[in-house]
């Protein structure tokens, strides 16, 4: 297929086991996209964030960091499993445990065999790091490169360490979001009062789903779009459908469902953001257990992830393993992460053999989408020895 840019597109689905002896399988979908003169380039796989997200769907000119992908790979865009055309996220335990970083990988390595490549590169943004790490700790001897943009995880069991340092992050983004525009702390308090908003699909707009909009601040554009939904009536239509979409669990459940476990390197997290939870007015990626009852779709998980939250995971990073890792790798840390403390990431880096990181103060989380060929080519070039 050739698409409007010129680009070729490749669909391609494969089926893979649910986990490893399994005799049920899921099919897993990715899309390969090429420049029309690189068709026998080698291969770059990209893994989305989230997690419960899939990958970009390119449309008209290509987006910078795929643009600069293009000079050098051909891309796999993959939609994990439980996203996109890979399938409908299960509503019970017993399959989404199945549905985490190294099941992503096993997916990833079943399209490399299905292809007959060696060896590809990959690129991680967010928790697709998270995935990145995961592979290099699995299966290293099959990676020719590897690529992280606000995505080192944290090793071992540490999720109430991470989230709060996130809340505190959190909590500086939002006193600096009330400097710049002080009327709405009223309205955010408003809003918390309140108990009659009712949002299209018949949800009410409850506290937890106000403190949840702080998420936005984590983005380069988050303080705007936070604010431009703050400034409308609360009785208006308007504000009623951006209020509901600024909640996107129902249509990627995976990202509310699983979000503790892909922080989970062992142990359990026991519903962790809300054990730790210190009263702060915004929230950022912070799941807690009562957006299973508010939201009327997210409900048929509510079982899922009670049992879950108990679940004992196991480890998806091998720190022998990385230590004496001998990918070229190379990773945007971005100091301000709000999502991804740098602390964390500098210190897992640290421990990761050929791992460059690039710290910068000039790109919120996501970098990759404002200004992706920059990032991008910085990476290939610190991985390549060139910077």
């Amino acid at each position: 297929m050739i698409a409007a840019s010129g680009l070729r597109l490749t669909e391609h689905e494969l089926d893979v086991p649910l986990h490893p002896g399994s005799d049920e399988t899921l099919t897993v979908f990715a899309r390969e996209v090429a420049a029309p003169e690189g068709l026998d380039k080698p291969f770059l796989v990209f893994l989305q964030g989230g997690p419960g997200f899939e990958s970009p769907r390119p449309a008209g000119a290509p987006a910078a960091w795929l643009k600069r992908a293009l000079q050098d790979f051909r891309v796999l865009l993959l939609d994990q499993r439980g996203t996109g055309r890979s399938g409908i996220a299960p509503t019970d335990a017993e399959r989404l445990q199945h549905y985490r970083a190294d099941a992503i990988v096993r997916d990833c390595e079943a399209f490399r065999e299905h292809f007959g490549v060696e060896r590809w590169a990959v690129l991680g943004q967010s928790f697709g790091g998270l995935c990145v790490y995961t592979y290099l700790s699995a299966h290293p001897e099959h990676l020719s490169e590897a690529f992280i943009t606000g995505g080192i995880p944290v090793l071992g069991n540490r999720i109430e360490d991470v989230y709060r340092a996130t809340y505190a992050l959190t909590a500086e983004r939002t006193r600096r979001y009330f400097e710049r525009y002080p009327a709405d702390r009223a309205r955010v308090e408003d809003l918390l009062k309140r108990d009659d908003i009712v949002l299209p699909g018949g949800d009410r707009l409850t506290p937890g789903r106000v403190r949840a909009l702080g998420r936005m601040l984590g983005m380069s554009d988050g303080a705007e779009n936070l604010h431009h939904l703050l400034e409308l009536d609360p009785a208006s239509p308007v504000f009623r459908h951006d209020a509901e979409r600024a909640s996107e669990f129902p249509r990627n459940p995976i990202y509310a469902v699983l979000h503790d476990a892909c922080w989970a390197d062992g142990g359990t997290t026991r519903w962790a953001a809300e054990r730790v939870y210190g009263g702060e007015l915004l929230t950022g990626e912070h799941m807690f257990p009562a957006l299973f009852d508010e939201i009327a779709d997210m409900r048929p998980f509510r079982d899922a992830a009670h049992t879950l939250a108990e679940h004992e995971w196991p480890r998806l990073y091998d720190e022998d393993r990385l230590a004496a890792n001998e990918v070229p790798c190379a990773a945007a840390v971005y100091a301000n992460d709000m999502y991804l403390p740098r602390v964390f990431s500098e210190e897992t880096a640290a421990r990761t053999g050929r791992m460059r990181i690039w710290l910068t103060d000039e790109y919120e989380h996501n970098g990759l989408r404002v200004d992706g060929g920059r990032v991008l080519g910085r990476l290939i070039d610190l991985a390549r020895d060139r910077v």
